[in-house]
């Protein structure tokens, strides 16, 4: 009974998520726990509790219901709660992740019931090692951290984007198999501009600006030796900082510890990934393509440097491949006589004429793919894709934006538009869409593809850190593990009901790369993918 050996008993041990088993006690651990009588006497089996947890969760009359739901029987049992997730993956990733959790995060504070992670904020600068200490778990090796001030494509929400640490784990767990034991959920609090918020009585965050400048790194900063010196193995994923703060915290840190930025490089990995599956489509090199962002902010850069690193291994360099990456962002071309360029946009400031906008962009340079990633909604307008269908026979169209409010365009639109010729991908899930007798069934570059995957490898082999070739093979893996079956039907992405496949995958060729680069903590061992394997929790009782 391995998640029921505790020194836990009666009514603590059933109000310890980690440990509780609800009515699927038997006899003798009633007996051996002391929960006798404090359980109804009819013993249950998992299979019988999650059809009872599926059928209460399908009452729900809304996804934030359902959210809410499936929040709570995390906090009551969270091998159970994995167990349903695990076995309705498709029906409840949209739940416990895009979209519904950009929905919950603006809600965070009026629907919360019992706290998850720790919340670290500006007022415990000097003390942060004793507020890490209080966590009760002394073997943590996946940390989340946010300090919400962009979270998804909604902005500052400060302390209530802590629903975005505790969903991404949830999926370490669900799709890769990290043990929830050994995660951990963090907010950095350092205040919020969002005046709503700071109006708002019933906010659970500080009601103060934003620390900023050497304040704010010192908090960082403490924070990052803090968690280190507790966790020595522990990797940290940075997640939803704003882009004045992501490159600089990742290039700060990333030969430091073990750590990495999943908006920036596991965005770029799971892009990446379907464009080596949508030139499977079109025919032709990586090398070949001319893409062009919409966006410019650490998603569309950190796809733009991954590609780049990509088209290199093919021969092309660094000159030439950046020529093959443009961006427009709200100012129009990003274009060498600009002067108002943040500094991580100048590598792809190349020299053209001013493009006022998107459109007259994709008019001029003939892009043979468009990659949306800037947060606003229904900017790939009907000109423009039907644009990308008069230069391409199949128009890479790939609406990145979360949620599915912020994506560029829909699944319908870039099929119809195109003629049912584009090869499209969104960031949030789109049903199936038939144009002209066809079925199409749309491909989402959802970064859980990805990040779970990486973290199983980095923490099967204790990686001292996470190099940007670890996500160009999880890049390359999830491209070949998508069928001709996938592609028949416009999918570029393998369906989500393989996920652990998937993930053992990509987690086999992280550890190669970490070994590689002698980066690995512990022996290699005889066969890699199954030792990456062996490290996957399982929800079970037994």
């Amino acid at each position: 009974m391995s998640d029921t050996d505790t020194t836990l008993t009666g009514v603590d041990l059933l109000h310890n998520p980690l440990h509780n088993h609800g009515t699927a006690f038997t006899d003798e651990e009633r007996d051996s726990y002391k929960l006798r009588g404090l359980l109804p006497p009819r013993i249950f089996t998992q299979e019988r509790q999650v059809q009872r947890s599926l059928g209460n969760y399908r009452k729900k009359q809304n996804d934030l219901e359902r959210y809410i739901y499936l929040i709570s029987l995390e906090d009551r049992n969270e091998t159970l709660f994995y167990r349903l997730v695990m076995d309705n993956l498709e029906e409840m990733m949209p739940i416990i992740y895009t979209p519904t959790v950009g929905k919950a995060c603006q809600e965070f504070a009026h629907i919360f019931r019992r706290p998850r992670g720790l919340y670290i904020s500006a007022e415990d600068k000097g003390r942060v090692a004793e507020v890490i200490a209080n966590w009760p778990l002394d073997d943590v090796e996946v940390i989340v951290v946010t300090d919400g001030e962009r979270i998804l494509g909604l902005g500052d929400l400060g302390v209530n984007g802590m629903g975005i640490p505790v969903g991404k784990l949830s999926l370490y767990t669900a799709c890769a198999g990290i043990n929830p034991a050994k995660t951990l959920p963090i907010t950095l609090d350092v205040g919020t501009e969002n005046e709503k918020l700071l109006d708002d009585p019933l906010y659970i965050g500080l009601p103060q600006r934003r620390l900023r400048g050497a304040e704010y790194d010192a908090l960082v900063d403490e924070f990052m030796t803090a968690v280190n010196e507790r966790y020595p193995n522990v990797m940290v994923q940075f997640e939803d900082f704003a882009n004045l703060n992501a490159f600089r915290l990742l290039h700060k840190y990333r030969n430091q510890y073990c750590t990495f930025n999943d908006d920036i490089q596991g965005t770029a990995s799971v892009t990446l990934a379907g464009i080596y599956s949508a030139l499977r489509l079109t025919g032709g090199k990586l090398g070949e393509q001319k893409l062009l962002f919409l966006g410019a902010g650490e998603a569309g850069i950190g796809i733009a440097d991954l590609i780049v690193s990509a088209m290199m291994d093919e021969g092309l360099s660094e000159a030439e491949a950046r020529q093959r990456c443009w961006f427009v962002d709200s100012r129009g071309l990003v274009e060498s006589t600009r002067t108002d360029l943040a500094e991580h946009k100048l590598h792809y400031a190349h020299e053209f004429a001013p493009q006022p906008n998107l459109l007259a962009a994709v008019n001029a340079l003939k892009p043979t793919g468009i990659i949306g990633v800037s947060g606003r909604g229904q900017m790939f307008t009907k000109p423009i894709v039907e644009a990308m269908a008069a230069l391409n026979e199949r128009p890479i169209v790939f609406a990145l934006s979360n949620p599915t409010a912020n994506s560029e365009c829909t699944a319908e639109e870039a099929y119809t538009w195109s003629e049912g010729r584009a090869i499209f991908a969104s960031g949030s899930p789109f049903d199936p869409v038939t144009y002209n007798g066809k079925t199409f069934v749309p491909g989402q570059g959802n970064n859980s593809y990805i990040f779970p995957g990486v973290g199983l490898g980095v923490v099967a082999v204790k990686a001292r850190h996470v190099p940007d070739e670890m996500f160009m093979a999880a890049a390359r893996t999830l491209a070949q593990l998508v069928t001709e079956e996938d592609l028949a039907m416009g999918r570029i992405y393998p369906s989500l009901k393989r996920i652990r496949e998937v993930s053992v995958a990509i987690g086999t060729a992280v550890a190669e790369v970490a070994y590689q680069q002698e980066l690995a903590r512990v022996p290699r061992p005889d066969n890699l993918a199954e030792f990456v394997q062996a490290q996957m929790y399982h929800p079970s009782y037994k």
